[in-house]
């Protein structure tokens, strides 16, 4: 079994998916309301990534400089930003130029 955190399951969950999870959304969000591209809220996640594993360290006495949990976290909160981000664009697109485009799934917009 892969162990995604060295501080246990539950540690995992609410710190990262949770509250850096909640974080990455927000970041994300906000990115795409901005018109932002998508590289950017990669490199935001590169850093909140590293603030995640430093609470981890910090809070929890986990390791600061693990390369694979670095990677586990960026992972996490990089699939978080990416629903965030498309989610907000799909509504900008649709509800921003109604006549050029039409929803046709949470994630996505056609041609009308």
């Amino acid at each position: 079994m892969i162990w995604l955190s060295d501080d246990g399951a539950l540690v995992f969950f609410v710190l990262t998916v949770a509250i850096g999870g909640g974080a990455a959304y927000l970041a994300a969000r906000s990115l795409a309301l901005g018109w932002r591209p998508f590289w950017k809220v990669a490199a935001y996640m590169l850093l909140l990534a590293g603030a995640v594993r430093f609470f981890h360290y910090a809070l929890f006495d986990g390791e600061l400089l693990s390369a694979y949990y670095y990677l586990v976290a960026y992972v996490v909160l990089l699939a978080i930003a990416g629903l965030a981000y498309r989610l907000t664009r799909t509504t900008q697109m649709v509800t921003q130029y109604p006549w050029l485009y039409a929803r046709s799934g949470p994630l996505s917009w056609r041609d009308r």
